[in-house]
């Protein structure tokens, strides 16, 4: 079956043209006259088309006059200029035929249901127009950031899913197993014994791709990798996933400031793409979930990022009028409410806090010297966003083999157990930097939804998998 799509159906131009369509009903309403108006949708953009059956088709009594809400269909016809109001274009309905009936037990109908709601039928909430439009958004975004680093010449790099490392030091990890938990090996001393498992040691779902991308940055040059992540953290919030996509470029000969510099163009490319391409789900997230969605995006893409230390982020935020749930203290991780105000109320644009503590950030960030009053910090760079707060977390690294030794000593790791990443610093080692991207934050950003869930295709979160 050769189809067109709806959203080029819709053309004025294709008027006169005899068409195959394909999708699914939202409405159908039948006249007195012996003629049925459905509006079909095929997901390729939010208008549907008004299709016209006439009373002469001979499946009419058997089948149109049946249609409801979620039917699947095929139609073939001529699109020709709507009478009606609201459409341009309608197909005048030579042949219908139902692939796939839908009951009076289909939770999708055409009325409005609560985002919540809608988290329970993930398997059918991108037949409404909120979800259409989110992921439409999120196929955008995830091409334009493949485009952004292959037109600069980044080398697009597969890191592994399983991984014995831990790379934010956090301890939060899916275990990988292969053992029967009802009958788990035991060694000697009474612990489990992992020299059993599938890979003769502890393995487990990876929290990031960094530490396997830096090996290919130190041989290959620029590279990137893009990939599902996952983080066993038992948060319930409208920003935690348990499963999420991040976006992990690795800059070769690099410090500080060129991540920075990076990390900035690479948000402007792909905001400006969400501004040329998806000028109709933006028109429907600025007049339904977020009025000033378009002109925030307009106004990050003119304007030049800021960067300030975190020592100066600290003493803004203490000067400020405000009551602070979390009180800033220097050497205190910054929280959501401290991103906000200074990317919200005190810059008013994207800015990048640079120069954090040595004790709240991870091994591998490359330490400062002491300060003036003898604190250590490293190099690490946060870009905070208007309404999200951190959306960028990165950082130039630690490419001097005794001091990083001595960092993970101090971070309670065994260098031995990082051998590989270690050899990096011992055989050619450069200075290179990079950055991470959770997709799912930046999906929130470009669309103005406000709950993380509502962001990816099937939310995996505390007790929530199927």
């Amino acid at each position: 079956m050769e189809r067109m799509k709806i959203v080029n159906a819709l053309n004025p131009a294709a008027v006169g043209t005899e068409v195959t369509l394909a999708g699914w009903v939202r409405t159908a309403r039948h006249s007195k006259g012996g003629f049925s108006f459905v509006a079909l949708n095929d997901g390729s953009c939010m208008a549907n088309i008004q299709l016209v059956a006439g009373g002469e088709l001979a499946n009419y009594d058997a089948d149109v006059l049946h249609l409801t809400t979620g039917c699947s269909l095929v139609v073939r016809g001529t699109l020709v200029e709507s009478q009606g109001k609201g459409q341009a274009v309608e197909l005048q309905a030579a042949e219908l035929t139902v692939l796939g009936g839908a009951d009076e037990t289909n939770p999708i109908q055409q009325k409005r249901h609560t985002f919540e709601f809608l988290r329970t039928k993930a398997h059918l909430r991108s037949r409404t127009n909120s979800f259409g439009a989110v992921f439409r958004v999120r196929n955008v975004i995830c091409r334009a950031v493949h485009d952004f680093f292959q037109q600069r010449g980044f080398l697009y790099v597969h890191t592994p899913l399983i991984t014995a490392s831990d790379c934010e030091g956090a301890g939060e990890l899916f275990r990988v197993s292969t053992l029967d938990h009802a009958n788990l090996p035991k060694t000697d001393d009474g612990a489990v014994d992992y020299d059993k498992e599938f890979f003769g040691k502890e393995t487990f779902l990876t929290v990031s791709g960094q530490l396997e991308v830096e090996p290919f940055c130190c041989s290959l040059g620029d590279v990137y990798t893009f990939g599902p992540t996952f983080r066993a953290e038992n948060s319930n919030t409208p920003r935690h996933l348990a499963e999420f996509w991040m976006v992990e470029p690795e800059l070769a000969f690099a410090n500080i400031d060129d991540d920075a510099d990076c990390a900035e163009a690479m948000l402007k490319y792909v905001f400006q793409t969400v501004l040329d391409e998806c000028a109709e789900d933006l028109a429907f997230f600025n007049q339904r979930i977020d009025k000033t969605l378009i002109e925030t995006l307009t106004h990050i893409v003119a304007t030049p990022f800021e960067r300030i230390s975190y020592t100066a982020a600290m003493e803004i935020l203490q000067a400020a009028d405000k009551e602070w749930e979390f009180a800033p203290e220097w050497g205190c991780d910054l929280q959501t409410e401290h991103e906000r105000y200074l990317a919200e109320e005190h810059f008013k644009t994207p800015v990048a806090v640079m120069h954090y503590p040595e004790s709240i950030k991870p091994f591998y960030m490359y330490r400062n010297e002491p300060d003036e009053q003898g604190r250590r910090t490293v190099r690490a760079m946060d870009i905070l966003v208007p309404k999200v707060g951190e959306i960028i977390g990165g950082s130039q690294r630690e490419d001097r083999l005794d001091v990083l030794e001595e960092r993970m000593k101090e971070c309670g790791l065994t260098p031995e157990e990082y051998w590989w990443y270690v050899d990096l610093r011992r055989y050619g080692t450069i200075p290179h930097a990079g950055f991470g991207l959770g997709l799912e934050r930046l999906v929130l950003f470009c669309t103005g939804m406000a709950n993380i869930r509502d962001v990816i295709p099937y939310p995996r979160t505390p007790r929530t998998a199927f």
